[in-house]
């Protein structure tokens, strides 16, 4: 796969990730009821409304539209900076992301027993950030070893 497809689905992702993030944040912050209504994954409200769904007080939302946020910017670097550091730094926040976004996962299947679309938008999405952040660093970004003679 060539680095711009990589990057611009990076972008994309990025991009989805701040607009699903930013309407949990809002809805959180508002007190309004989520719009959810797909049969089985209609639990966004029992999620939202959980005592597992803010850290600090915070509601998830805003930390997933900052971490959103920083895979575009990070991305947008890597575009205008493309060295092993901007690479490393967009791979760790996949990673990151990704590993988050299982482990919200987890609480919603077993402590809360339901779950909501969005959430698990934004799970597909950090997974799919995590694979193509790899995918570049693995491709684009390889250690050169200094050969001594």
């Amino acid at each position: 796969m060539k680095k711009a497809l990589l990057l611009a689905g990076l972008l994309v992702a990025a991009f989805i990730g701040i607009a699903d993030s930013w309407y949990l944040a809002e809805s959180a912050l508002s007190g309004t009821a989520l719009a959810c209504d797909v049969s089985i994954l209609s639990g966004c409200n029992a999620v939202a409304q959980s005592p597992y769904s803010r850290l600090f007080g915070i509601p998830y939302g805003i930390y997933g539209t900052g971490f959103y946020a920083l895979v575009f910017i990070c991305s947008a670097v890597v575009i205008a900076y493309p060295k092993r550091i901007a690479y490393f730094a967009l791979y760790l926040l996949g990673v990151f992301g990704f590993l988050a976004s299982m482990l919200f996962v987890l609480i919603q299947a077993i402590l809360i027993k339901e779950f909501c679309v969005y959430c698990l938008i934004s799970a597909a999405l950090a997974t799919l950030i995590f694979a193509l952040a790899r995918t570049l660093f693995v491709r684009f970004a390889p250690l050169k070893l200094a050969v001594v003679k």
